[in-house]
């Protein structure tokens, strides 16, 4: 029930609007631009969030989205730059979006190779500088709506 976790994620960040600081809505057309940049498009629930939300953070938890056309010169938590620079510097496969960094040398990513039924990437866990055969890409969520759930919960402790 990946877009009703979704749901449920946004309902609670919106109870909690004091802990939430995005850059806010984005136009379809930066969307789509920033989807033709990567070479695949988003999911239903993450172009949602971006769609809604654009980029920020929802307490100490800073989420990657989209926060303009400016793909080359940026820094997080815009996803796009972020995941092009990781292709660059760390060998980041295609089929992976940036959205989180752990802070610990790990990165969740939105894998675009694998999607379930209903379209969506699960999150996975990458890390830079590891050669991609050693890399062990665990699954941490479903679909972004279950990893959005996940941390607001965690940063709310609901």
């Amino acid at each position: 029930m990946s877009w009703d976790t979704y749901q449920q994620a946004i309902h609670l960040m919106k109870q909690s609007e004091e802990e939430c600081d995005f850059v806010g809505e984005r136009t379809d057309e930066l969307i789509n631009k920033a989807e033709n940049v990567l070479g695949f498009g988003f999911s239903k629930i993450y172009r949602d969030f971006v769609k809604k939300l654009g980029a920020g953070n929802f307490g100490s938890q800073e989420v990657y989205g989209v926060i303009d056309d400016d793909f080359e010169n940026s820094s997080v938590p815009d996803a796009i730059w972020f995941t092009l620079t990781e292709r660059e510097d760390s060998n980041l496969p295609n089929h992976l979006l940036v959205i989180y960094d752990t802070g610990m040398g790990e990165l969740f990513c939105l894998n675009f190779k694998k999607v379930n039924e209903m379209g969506e990437p699960n999150v996975i866990t990458y890390i830079p500088g590891n050669d991609l055969d050693k890399q062990d890409l665990t699954v941490i969520a479903n679909d972004f709506g279950d990893f959005l759930l996940d941390l607001v919960k965690e940063e709310t402790s609901y």
